[in-house]
């Protein structure tokens, strides 16, 4: 037990010493949020471009249980940041973000990658619908049903990663479809209760070839959201981070240098 303690002191000293390290930076530290089936490693191109250019960062774990649960999860993260905040949100992530940024002072700037921007009322759910072009549906696998009665929706492996990720080699693909986070469908159908992108400065970037959000619904969140920069990837897939990291580092950096 003495060890086990050890353990958890040692690796909770760790962790405020690392988020207390990042006031020392005169960089704002960029969060990172997924979105339904990734993780946190769909990042990791975008996090080595960032940490080179000497960005602090956070790749925050999204539960993927309800956008506002969610939400106050990741705003409790923030609140353990000093520096100023850019907060990235891919897919039912970009959910996430504007719901955890509301009551966080110090968020300079929100980065929508291939994601949703709700208003008060709107789901991932109606948004994904909102415009023709979205085959999510007819690839998702037989849903896993929990004890309160919601369901955990996966896609099916093999339709991974044509729907997913079409522009990433195939071996990448497929390890990400075996290694998927499920989200429920009552996350996905939840209205969103707070829009701090109506407040904060957005940027949005998305793939041209996205199967999971129309690209024209993806256009016209950023349109309404008077994005600062929008960025369309010809011929990218719902994962421009993983497949067009260059791209979207350079604009999370131009997010977190105005």
């Amino acid at each position: 037990m003495k060890k086990i303690a050890k353990f958890v002191f040692a690796a909770g000293f760790y962790a405020a010493s690392t988020l207390a390290g990042f006031a020392t930076t005169s960089k704002p530290t960029i969060v990172l949020v997924h979105g339904a089936f990734a993780d946190s490693s769909s990042w990791n191109h975008v996090v080595s471009r960032l940490e080179k250019d000497g960005y602090p960062v956070l790749a925050a774990a999204n539960p993927l249980r309800g956008v506002k649960s969610d939400g106050e999860y990741v705003a409790r993260i923030l609140k353990s940041v000093k520096t100023p905040l850019v907060l990235v949100g891919h897919s039912y992530g970009g959910s996430v973000i504007s719901s955890a940024a509301t009551n966080v002072s110090n968020v300079k700037a929100l980065v929508f990658v291939s994601a949703f921007a709700p208003v008060l009322g709107e789901s991932a759910a109606t948004l994904s619908g909102k415009n023709p072009g979205s085959t999510l549906g007819s690839t998702l696998d037989e849903p896993v049903v929990l004890p309160d009665g919601t369901k955990d929706l996966y896609i099916n492996q093999r339709k991974f990663p044509e729907q997913f990720a079409a522009d990433v080699p195939l071996a990448t693909a497929r390890l990400m479809a075996v290694g998927q986070r499920p989200i429920t469908d009552a996350a996905l159908a939840e209205p969103a209760s707070n829009a701090a992108w109506e407040k904060t400065p957005s940027w949005f970037v998305y793939g041209e070839a996205d199967k999971n959000i129309p690209p024209q619904t993806l256009k016209w969140m950023a349109d309404r959201a008077k994005s600062k920069k929008t960025v369309a990837i010809k011929g990218a897939s719902h994962v421009v981070m993983i497949s067009h990291p260059d791209e979207v580092t350079k604009l999370i950096e131009a997010a977190a240098s105005e």
